[in-house]
């Protein structure tokens, strides 16, 4: 059984092992492909088994792969497969829908205490010898803000929501949250669900939790920052296209929110182009909320399930 790793470095960079995947094949990893068809194809060649994480396996790359029974998608979204395609060849597509719940939770607070608090930036001034010439025995250069009895909106209540919402009730927030479903069993005092309009104009603090959907995209746009209060602060660590980019800069430079961090943006690699760049009041970090070692291991470990799954003639995560 040939196996192929279409895009294997961001999953591993080398700080764990192949060697579970390995055990069940004739294993090549590449650390990255090209994503033109010609560069996926010559790749796949005549193997049966695909793992691509962001690699975009079309309907045009498909049909000319007939080896290929199998696709592991090495992550929760499978947009980059033809679904449709994949069905009509009798392609069997899993993905890894829970690896990274606890780490992106995690990462979404990281992301909210950085911007109430600056850290990284008040580390730079000290190192820059702010402090050795200062007369005061303290000083900050932006203004630090507790969490304590400030109202957070989740929009989106799955795992990673849910994650979110108990760490931030932790910190002593109160939640609010939009969802498609309602979980009666979460309502409290500190946690109530709401319509978006009413998350949006109460909410300090707004944090993307749902999947990329036709409903979804563009939900954050110039309509909905206009129902913010001036003072709330954004953070997106779920899908880029959920925010319309260019209006979420307008916003910022005209001080319409007071900031915004994000994790993911609408085409990733980022572009030089992206008006994010501009904005003094956006932290942006290169879409590392779910790669902790340890999230990684778990979908390592994931994947060589969902494939012994396959082999055995009862596949388990199955998104076709």
């Amino acid at each position: 059984m040939k196996i192929v790793v279409l895009d294997g470095f961001t999953l591993n960079p080398g700080d764990i092992s192949w060697s579970t995947l390995e055990a069940l094949g004739e294993l090549t990893v590449f650390d990255r492909t090209n994503y033109d068809t010609k560069s996926i194809i010559k790749n796949i060649e005549d193997a049966s088994i695909v793992f691509t994480n962001k690699t975009p396996l079309t309907k045009e790359v498909l049909e000319q792969v007939p080896s290929v029974k199998y696709i592991g998608v090495l992550a929760t979204g499978y947009n980059v497969v033809d679904i449709a395609a994949a069905t009509k060849q009798n392609i069997t597509v899993t993905n890894i829908p829970d690896y990274s719940s606890g780490a992106v939770a995690q990462f979404t607070m990281a992301l909210l205490l950085e911007l109430c608090h600056h850290i990284g930036a008040h580390n730079a001034s000290v190192k820059n010898g702010d402090w050795v010439q200062s007369k005061d025995f303290s000083y900050w250069n932006s203004p630090l803000i507790e969490l304590s009895g400030k109202t957070i909106g989740l929009i989106g209540f799955g795992k990673i929501g849910k994650a979110t919402a108990k760490l931030a009730t932790a910190f002593g927030l109160k939640v609010l949250v939009y969802s498609r479903t309602v979980y009666t069993e979460f309502i409290s005092d500190s946690l109530q669900f709401v319509s978006l309009d009413k998350l949006l104009q109460e909410s300090d603090f707004v944090t993307l939790h749902c999947p990329l959907t036709k409903e979804t995209e563009g939900i954050i746009n110039t309509d909905t920052i206009a129902k913010m209060k001036k003072t709330a602060m954004l953070i997106n660590t779920s899908r880029g296209p959920l925010v319309i980019e260019k209006d979420l800069a307008v916003a910022l430079q005209k001080g319409e929110i007071t900031a915004a961090a994000v994790d993911v943006v609408s085409q990733e690699p980022m572009q030089k182009n992206n008006l994010l760049l501009n904005c003094k009041n956006c932290i942006i970090t290169p879409h590392i909320a779910w790669a902790s070692k340890e999230a990684r291991v778990r979908l390592m470990g994931a994947a060589v399930e969902n494939l012994k799954a396959f082999v055995k003639e009862k596949p388990i995560n199955v998104v076709n």
